[in-house]
């Protein structure tokens, strides 16, 4: 398969399960094939929740944010990003987490922002570096290990003050990067774990083992330890794209973040035609505090295309 096919299918694929579980979003487990119970029968992307059918949320809006900054200034300039950060944040989106919010609209500036919310609340290893993370992710792995696990890690701070988020983000980079380079990223994870950080890496080893189960997490799948393993749980258990976001999403909880981590891995494993086309043509990305922009699944693909360039 050409890299071109796994960056594309990285990308489209994480903001597809982003929207496809959007109106899922803190339902009970297995709501999804409760409602959709035979696979391809189209009708998926329904919306509800308050999001349009294809809409995607603040998962696939930070990414291409992300993306953008990284185009525009030709590489990481991280007081870009925070800034685009928080203009969209101080926009009124219909999503944003509560730490991210809380980060983006403390007043402070972009490198002490997140480490002051960190010290004041002692928590900040939710999932929402890790869920924006497929356009940096593909931008990144041409440049190999080093750089893209330390890039996700910058790029996690800035709303995360808690290294398990950087940790987590930077397992997510070098996934899509092994990917890419058409290596099993599950036959990789041993190795990739050994370039984690020793304080963190017996906590991700553990939601990454072959016989975890997301019923084993000791935290909500919006933590990034469940949120990740829970992606990883879907694509070994599951044979194609679609199987492997149904089953996401039939976690429940934290719905639109677990798939939208679960279609950037598996759109990057199968390739952008495994990811069916009814659910990808709906596809619309707004970016408020961005003069009305709505980005469609043909400008997700030139940004897939620049970014994997």
């Amino acid at each position: 398969m050409e890299r071109i096919q796994r960056a594309a299918g990285a990308v489209v694929g994480s903001a597809v399960g982003d929207a496809l579980g959007g109106p899922f979003e803190f339902g009970l487990p297995g709501a999804f094939s409760a409602r959709f119970p035979a696979a391809g029968a189209g009708g998926e992307m329904c919306g509800g929740g308050g999001w349009d059918p294809g809409e995607a949320t603040d998962d696939t809006q930070m990414a291409v944010l992300v993306a953008e900054s990284l185009l525009e200034r030709g590489g990481l300039d991280l007081p870009d990003i925070f800034a685009r950060f928080q203009r969209w944040a101080a926009s009124e989106p219909k999503d944003i987490g509560l730490q991210t919010e809380d980060v983006l609209t403390n007043g402070m500036p972009w490198d002490l922002a997140a480490a002051i919310h960190f010290q004041v609340n002692q928590r900040a290893a939710g999932n929402g570096s890790l869920m924006r993370a497929s356009t940096s992710a593909v931008h990144f792995a041409s440049a190999g290990r080093e750089t893209t696990m330390g890039a996700a890690r910058r790029i996690a701070a800035l709303t995360h003050g808690d290294r398990a988020a950087w940790e987590g983000t930077a397992i997510f980079h070098e996934l899509v990067r092994v990917t890419l380079e058409d290596t099993d990223p599950l036959a990789a994870l041993p190795d990739i774990l050994a370039h984690v950080h020793p304080d963190h890496r017996g906590r991700h080893a553990a939601v990454l083992a072959p016989d975890w189960h997301p019923d084993q997490a000791t935290e909500f799948n919006g933590a990034v330890w469940p949120c990740l393993g829970s992606a990883i749980w879907a694509l070994r258990t599951t044979n194609s794209y679609e199987e492997a976001i149904r089953a996401a999403i039939d976690l429940g909880g934290d719905t639109d973040t677990v798939a939208a981590v679960t279609g950037g891995l598996a759109g990057a494993y199968y390739g952008l035609d495994a990811i069916p086309a009814h659910w990808a043509h709906p596809l619309h990305v707004p970016l408020p505090g961005f003069d009305g922009r709505v980005l469609h699944l043909a400008d997700l693909l030139h940004l897939a295309h620049r970014l994997g360039e």
